[in-house]
């Protein structure tokens, strides 16, 4: 790192690593006393972005111990995979006394960016509905105030885009993937046609993630081809800068997430999840996140030792292409557990005794495949025990991770392979659990958790994922449309199937409800909280399920029979 380097160049560097950690003074000392660690912007007053060049990277592991697990960016993914009416959205809009279509609320999106030029975005007279636009991915252009990346663009300059011949010759974003932008469309599309979104008048603020860089491709053994993989601390940012943007605007807002991960613990502890729960509390504020495509995929396991001499078998099978595997086991803190492995070939790796920060590397003598095992308890914000096992070019076949009891009180053990798109299809457990699988960061609490189902057979999407979270909380929330769904991509109108759609959906009926509660005063504490409750009594429920179901939630989205609820309280 060159001190004559400034801020904004080295974060834009690509040797360059993001990381999250919690303020204070620790972290003031920290930063005096090692140059190479470059502090970014504070988040909500009580987190920080900082930076760091990669080759310091295991320095700062050793530095902050165990610590290091909750402060290091996960990655996390796409989760792609007439029903308005079907959620009750369209019934509240219709309604003359409600009159409600998102006038005087934002809606927020944090994804692949958007199609800015697509009139399903605009006023009838041409001008855009997208309030600010900030591209993280872009090379060049005015990042926002407090953030060093990207270009941040503003409902002004979009408009002379919009009049220019050439748009993209002005604000050059574009949305290559389409994902953004669909989900846009399905919650905030104007009337077209036939076709409208959840709340047609509402305002955007859009976020394109920038994809995650090279050293989290390589820690977490991701795919080169998969282009759509972004960092926690990317999205964290973008939440920031959208909260602060609406207080800018005195505006309430409605935020969708639709991505996630597998990476985490899945219990809503991590400083990652904190922080969304805390943004999500603030009244004006509404956050929906997908609940995860995960039940059918084979990528999570239970299992459970009964005593400190006993043991379980981890069993993943190996396509015949091979592959790399990223294996994370999670434990409660009351238990201790070490492991040991054996290959298809029947080469052994014995066990490895757990200790605190402990990393073991070797080389299989007859196979090309690496392992390495780490152990890290106890984690910052639960205690727990985790372990993470990375095999790289491993062998077709059945690999045997063996799970040895060193101090069980509990027992239970939980392991995930990471989300779909990020690891061979062909490796998965052979004995797979859909239970636990609603995806990072679904499982935070406070923020409202969305599976999917088809509305025009009322039957469960067969990959939402279930629940509970390994805290025991229910999850997910409730379900919305979420199969074959209508929308706009930057090439047309087309459908898409996911929880992602079904979290769009759910923002889009937030923004009605903020509408009601903040924008009309009827209610001027509205925040996810509140709104997720007022949700849940609304829901369409089936007599034949008992409630709260790990699939289901509290039920189908029903806005509209929220709205009568409401009427009688």
């Amino acid at each position: 790192m060159s001190p004559e380097m400034s801020m904004q160049e080295f974060v834009n560097d690509p040797d360059t690593v993001d990381f999250m950690i919690r303020e204070g003074a620790y972290l003031t000392r920290y930063a005096e006393s090692h140059p190479y660690v470059r502090i970014g912007p504070s988040l909500m007053g009580n987190y920080a972005i900082a930076h760091v060049n990669r080759n310091y990277m295991d320095q700062i592991e050793r530095d902050f111990g165990v610590l290091s697990l909750s402060t290091f960016a996960t990655v996390l993914g796409l989760l792609d995979r007439s029903n308005l009416e079907a959620a009750g959205i369209a019934a509240v809009q219709n309604q003359p006394y409600l009159n409600l279509r998102g006038e005087g609320v934002l809606l927020a999106f944090i994804d692949t960016g958007i199609d800015y030029t697509n009139t399903a975005f605009q006023y009838e007279d041409g001008t855009s509905r997208i309030q600010f636009l900030w591209d993280q991915s872009a090379s060049s252009g005015t990042p926002p105030d407090r953030f060093y990346i990207g270009a941040e663009y503003t409902q002004q300059q979009i408009n002379e885009a919009l009049l220019a011949d050439d748009p993209y010759s002005v604000v050059p974003q574009r949305d290559t993937v389409g994902h953004g932008t669909f989900l846009a469309s399905v919650a905030a599309s104007r009337e077209s046609g036939q076709y409208i979104g959840a709340a047609p008048e509402a305002e955007l603020i859009v976020v394109k993630l920038k994809q995650a860089r090279l050293f989290y491709y390589e820690q977490y053994l991701i795919p080169s081809e998969q282009k759509n993989a972004f960092e926690s601390t990317s999205l964290v940012m973008g939440l920031e800068y959208i909260y602060t943007k609406a207080r800018e605007l005195d505006r309430p807002v409605s935020i969708c997430i639709g991505i996630g991960t597998n990476f985490g613990g899945h219990d809503g502890t991590s400083m990652f999840e904190h922080y969304l729960g805390d943004i999500s509390a603030r009244v004006g504020v509404c956050l929906c996140t997908a609940a995860g495509n995960e039940s059918t995929a084979q990528h999570h396991m239970q299992g459970s030792v009964s005593n400190a001499e006993g043991r379980d078998d981890i069993e993943i099978r190996v396509g015949e292409n091979g592959g790399n595997i990223f294996l994370t086991i999670w434990n409660r803190g009351s238990d201790r557990f070490s492991v040991s492995l054996k290959s298809p070939t029947g080469e052994l790796v014995g066990r490895v005794p757990a200790k605190i920060g402990s990393r073991f590397q070797t080389t299989l003598i007859l196979e090309r495949a690496t392992i390495s095992i780490e152990y890290f308890f106890p984690v910052d914000g639960s205690g727990a025990q985790n372990t993470r096992i990375k095999i790289t070019n491993a062998t077709p076949g059945v690999w045997t991770i063996t799970m040895h009891g060193d101090i069980i009180l509990n027992g239970t053990y939980h392991a995930w392979l990471p989300l779909t798109g990020f690891i061979d299809p062909d490796i998965v457990f052979l004995r797979p659990s859909p239970n636990y699988t609603v995806v990072n960061p679904g499982t935070t609490i406070g923020v409202i958790t969305c599976g999917a189902y088809n509305s025009q057979n009322n039957s469960l999407y067969p990959p939402s994922s279930w629940g509970p979270t390994r805290s025991e909380i229910n999850a997910p929330d409730l379900v919305a449309p979420g199969v074959n769904v209508g929308g706009i991509y930057p090439t047309g109108y087309g459908t898409m199937s996911g929880t992602s759609v079904s979290a769009a959906i759910t923002a889009g009926a937030c923004a009605l409800m903020l509408q009601w509660g903040i924008t009309d005063r009827r209610d001027n504490f509205l925040n996810t909280y509140r709104i997720k409750s007022y949700l849940i009594r609304g829901c369409t429920r089936d007599q034949n399920v008992t409630y709260p179901d790990y699939r289901w939630g509290y039920g189908k989205l029903n806005l509209y029979e929220t709205f009568n609820l409401m009427r009688e309280t």
